[in-house]
């Protein structure tokens, strides 16, 4: 897809989910599945697809993808949720790789891209992060990327049919950004 990017690094863009990137956008969710499971759900139907699409608005939330800038592949993607203006402008977000490109910085990257683009561009103060206590790998992301830990909210989101239990995690625009976000060689930066 020729949509320009919001943000770039060397490996990474983000750009916002379309209705052309459905076909591409399922197949990713449909082979990462078990990758994604019990932390999350993403949509793996034409109907979810939709309904999520219709969801991002650009004034409650945003829907972003992150693409491998070499291929133009789905790395992952990132929803910028619960977007609140006024006094607290504040965001929640929701995340996941995509397979085969988990555990290999992609993620990482574009977090770190839509992180800029919050503060940046949406002028927002405040990015929430809320993770279920076995996401190891998901806990270690966010502190990797500056979040502080403030807090455990018990059956706080209805996910795969019961009531889960999160860590609540928070960036402010203001906290000092990490100097070097490339992950270093032969590692896995993700988990």
């Amino acid at each position: 897809m020729s949509t320009p990017y919001l943000r770039e690094d060397d490996r990474v863009g983000i750009r916002r989910l379309d209705a052309a990137d459905r076909a591409a956008f399922l197949t990713a969710a449909r082979a990462s599945t078990s990758l994604h499971h019990p932390w999350l759900l993403a949509p793996t139907t034409e109907a979810e697809f939709d309904a999520t699409l219709a969801a991002c608005d650009r004034r409650t939330k945003e829907g972003l993808l992150v693409c491998d800038r070499q291929t133009g592949d789905l790395a992952g993607w990132v929803n910028i949720n619960n977007i609140i203006r006024g006094r607290f402008q504040c965001g929640s977000l929701g995340y996941g790789a995509f397979l085969p490109y988990a555990g290999k910085g992609y993620l990482r990257a574009g977090l770190a891209l839509v992180i800029q683009f919050a503060f940046a561009d949406l002028d927002l103060h405040r990015l929430e992060a809320n993770i279920q206590p076995g996401n190891t790998a998901s806990i270690n992301l966010v502190r990797r990327l500056g979040f502080r830990h403030e807090g455990f909210s018990p059956d706080m989101l209805f996910i795969d049919g019961a009531w889960r239990d999160h860590e609540r995690f928070a960036i402010l625009s203001s906290a000092p950004q990490p100097p070097d976000l490339s992950p270093p060689s032969g590692t896995d930066p993700d988990r």
